[in-house]
């Protein structure tokens, strides 16, 4: 019995490894902060505090970690990318014109390799050919742009 109370940082982390393996089984990440709990048990053993100490670290750190690690990373880990599919994914991008924007007369843009139909956002814009636009919303087949600001003016 001297032994183990001599050595009881040994215990933590067989303890925090047999749960770090049982984590890869159920990648709940609940084991692996309870490891983690684990393995601040196993440091303040090795500084040689009583088991009580060793127990409320563990405890205090394992619970640490489930309450402040683990709620944001599984939200990092459920929300991936937006995915944006069809004519969505031009909203917001960078084109170039190809033939001249009017509120009376409907042009022509090159975005994503693609040549759109385009009018301007504003009613009152006039775009020439060669600006840069940008594309703010797409109705059925035409683009919705609004000239972006060069710095060579």
């Amino acid at each position: 019995m001297d032994w183990l109370s001599d050595n009881l940082w040994s215990v933590w982390l067989t303890a925090a490894a047999i749960l770090g393996v049982a984590e890869l089984m159920s990648l709940d990440l609940v084991l692996v902060m309870l490891a983690v709990g684990a393995i601040a048990g196993a440091v303040v053993a090795l500084v040689g505090a009583p088991l009580v100490l060793q127990l409320v670290v563990a405890g205090g750190a394992a619970a640490a970690m489930l309450l402040l690690v683990r709620p944001p990373v599984l939200k990092r880990l459920h929300t991936g990318p937006e995915l944006r599919l069809g004519h969505g994914k031009l909203v917001g991008r960078e084109a170039v014109v190809t033939e001249r924007i009017t509120a009376h007369e409907t042009g022509r843009i090159r975005v994503g390799g693609e040549i759109w139909s385009a009018t301007p956002y504003d009613d009152l814009t006039t775009i020439e050919a060669g600006e840069t636009v940008e594309v703010l919303q797409i109705r059925g087949a035409t683009a919705r742009v609004h000239p972006i600001p060069s710095l060579e003016g």
